[in-house]
């Protein structure tokens, strides 16, 4: 972040676009706030702890999810700080291998502490004769954020591959992927197969980043006003059809994993929306306020989305040992609650982070191993969350996280230190 000596005036968004950083702060803690409405703890009328879901209770629910579904611009964002990053270490003469071997073990290394913390509270949970059926509801509902992991490997994993192809053909490279992308649905839906529906974590999120990539190439910036606020129209306006006529739920969380075509539609348009309120976006980065807000969430973001979900269920449970602090959820004083416990949820993921942050922060390496070695390392930090987006989390896949991402951090980095010069 700028330095003290540099005025509000004098941001260089040539170097770093600070718009984008906002983006992916304000991307973040609206995941925190949607699940920490999605989870409710409390009692039944038969003194049984129930562990529910009372957003998804409400009418309005679908039709907010098709603004609240914003992991798709988190992609693009994503595709365009790497894209950038790159072609920074193109030039320093870096390869391939050093960038995704970077990338790899800044998604591996936060997920570490994670899966350990994981396979100590589901074991210890067993061990004392917590009701199987009350922990299966936890530990599941706990681990739905870890498909990003997945999802974001991969598309890391094959950045230098797709800005090649970006490179020499990006239209027909778009129009690939998204045929792709239409064919695996197709096929789903058609067969009645979710698994088919599988590939399109290749051909979805790979066309979200490849979006990413025109934004860093200034397309979206490149158009007029009226031209992003039609595409942007047209976006939304294609979801009609598709959830009406065609197989797509009207719920955009449900359209999530699998990844499917709305998705696409969904990150166009919010491309369109996120490059018309740059301007706004950069005059607000021009205060110290908000730098200083975006450097203390964005310096902890992976701590925050890969923990924000064991606080929120675990701080939960705290609350009902207080006489009244934890009220009937979906009541109108849980609502009114909900406010004040997203900032306690905050301040105890900040002071978390002082904890385990340190994972996040990327740790000096030594000589480059093999190409094949960041390979598997790379598989090795992908196949633990994708068995955990596609049968749910349970103790034999944390143990298997904790293995597996223990053994890609060895493989890719040395701890304790911080890199020389990080991407």
């Amino acid at each position: 972040m700028s330095s003290a000596t540099t005025t509000t005036s004098s941001i260089d968004l040539s170097k770093r676009d600070l718009t984008l950083d906002i983006a992916r702060v304000f991307c973040v803690l609206l995941v925190v706030v949607i699940h920490l409405l999605m989870v409710g703890v409390g009692f039944g009328p038969g003194g049984d702890l129930i562990v529910s879901r009372p957003l998804e209770d409400q009418a309005w629910f679908a039709p907010v999810t098709w603004a609240g579904q914003i992991m798709p611009l988190f992609f693009v964002v994503g595709g365009f700080a790497s894209l950038t990053a790159w072609r920074s270490l193109q030039r320093r003469g870096g390869t391939a291998a050093d960038y995704v071997r970077t990338r790899v073990l800044r998604l591996a290394q936060p997920a570490l502490p994670l899966f350990l913390f994981y396979v100590v509270v589901i074991a210890g949970a067993r061990a004392i004769g917590i009701d199987p059926q009350l922990l299966d509801v936890v530990v599941v509902g706990a681990g739905l954020p870890l498909w990003f992991l997945a999802a974001y490997t991969l598309c890391q994993a094959l950045v230098p591959t797709m800005a090649g192809l970006h490179a020499r053909a990006p239209g027909r490279t778009l129009v690939v992927l998204l045929a792709g992308a239409v064919l695996v649905d197709a096929l789903r839906y058609t067969l009645h197969a979710d698994g088919v529906g599988l590939v399109n974590l290749v051909f979805v999120w790979l066309l979200v980043q490849q979006l990413g990539f025109w934004y860093a190439d200034g397309w979206f910036r490149a158009r007029r006003a009226w031209q992003l606020i039609a595409i942007a129209a047209l976006s939304y306006a294609a979801l009609v059809p598709l959830t009406q006529l065609g197989p797509y739920s009207t719920d955009m969380l449900t359209n999530l994993n699998p990844p499917t075509l709305p998705l696409v539609l969904l990150a166009l348009g919010q491309a369109c929306i996120l490059c018309l309120i740059r301007p706004a976006l950069a005059a607000l980065m021009n205060t110290h306020a908000a730098r200083a807000f975006v450097f203390v969430i964005g310096s902890r973001l992976m701590t925050i989305y890969l923990w924000h979900l064991p606080l929120i269920i675990a701080l939960s449970g705290v609350t009902l040992l207080i006489p009244g602090a934890s009220p009937p959820p979906g009541s109108t004083a849980w609502w009114w609650s909900r406010p004040v416990f997203f900032v306690i949820v905050m301040l105890a993921l900040i002071g978390l982070s002082f904890i385990v942050g340190r994972w996040e922060v990327p740790r000096e390496v030594g000589a480059r191993p093999p190409g094949t070695v960041v390979a598997l390392a790379a598989a090795l930090t992908f196949v633990p969350a994708f068995g955990v987006m596609q049968w749910s989390l349970d103790l034999p896949f944390a143990v298997l996280g904790a293995v597996f991402f223990g053994a890609a951090v060895l493989m890719l980095g040395r701890w304790p230190g911080r890199v020389r010069a990080a991407l």
